[in-house]
């Protein structure tokens, strides 16, 4: 695990989008696992300037997406595949055929979950996957307690959540309770990982994932166990880690090359 610190968001997006950036140059097919929440946006508009400067060609690119809400069509302005689309893929050369959100209004949802996961083994797996954390140490929907080996599945979202969630909707009424989302496990087989944090109010919880116990409690500490992982902060979400002072040494000395 490797945690960088910088001073803004806006510092982390344009880490973040270098890296992708550097991915897709080297494999240009890349597969992409993105997130969608406040967190990422700041990632998408440095991605969305990197192509319109012609530094970034999503063309042969494929993305999936973590998460989408069910009960929600594909054009509900809170769905998640409507947020990609305003966000991020309308701005970019991506394929649609070749962009992937799990379907929130299928009418098997097992076998939607089932046939998601196995779209992503047909492509060979995601190649850089995208990813927020909630303040309860959510990463996508598996919310505290949630096996840390589950794979894409249907899960009752937690009132703390939905209510976090709520300041996009009308009134919480309009808030779903049920989503379907990837597992921890199938986040883990992804090859690499970038873990996103803006804010005072993700300290506490960014401390307990990168250096507390491994615990389904904190479903985003089973990251310690993945061989590349980026956790990438600014100064506001690092101000509660012990170690944070040795993070940022051991950054600021690593060489240019190994940033990437």
């Amino acid at each position: 695990m490797e945690v960088i610190i910088q001073d803004t968001p806006e510092d982390c997006a344009r880490i973040g989008a270098s890296i992708i950036a550097s991915t897709l140059r080297r494999k240009a097919h890349a597969v992409l696992g993105l997130a969608t929440g406040s967190t990422p946006l700041v990632l998408y508009r440095e991605m969305i300037r990197l192509h319109a400067a012609g530094e970034l060609d999503f063309s042969m690119a494929t993305s999936f997406n973590l998460d989408e809400y069910i009960g929600l069509a594909p054009d509900h302005p809170c769905s998640y595949r409507y947020f990609m689309e305003e966000n991020l893929f309308k701005h970019i050369n991506i394929r649609p055929e070749r962009t992937h959100v799990p379907d929130g209004n299928a009418v098997d949802v097992d076998a939607a979950c089932k046939a998601y996961e196995l779209s992503i083994r047909s492509v060979g797996g995601i190649d850089i996957q995208v990813l927020g954390i909630g303040t309860d140490g959510h990463i996508a929907f598996n919310e505290p307690v949630s096996s840390l080996g589950s794979r894409t599945r249907i899960k009752t979202l937690h009132e703390d959540t939905r209510e976090d969630n709520a300041r996009f909707f009308d009134s919480m009424d309009e808030v779903p309770t049920h989503c379907i989302t990837m597992g921890v496990g199938t986040i883990m087989e992804c090859r690499q990982l970038l873990l996103f944090a803006f804010g005072k109010a993700k300290a506490e919880i960014i401390a307990r994932a990168v250096e507390g116990p491994i615990t389904a409690m904190v479903p985003a500490s089973a990251l310690q166990l993945h061989q590349d992982v980026k956790i990438i902060l600014d100064t506001a979400a690092a101000r509660k880690l012990e170690h944070g002072d040795y993070f940022r040494h051991v950054y600021e000395n690593k060489p240019e090359w190994q940033r990437h």
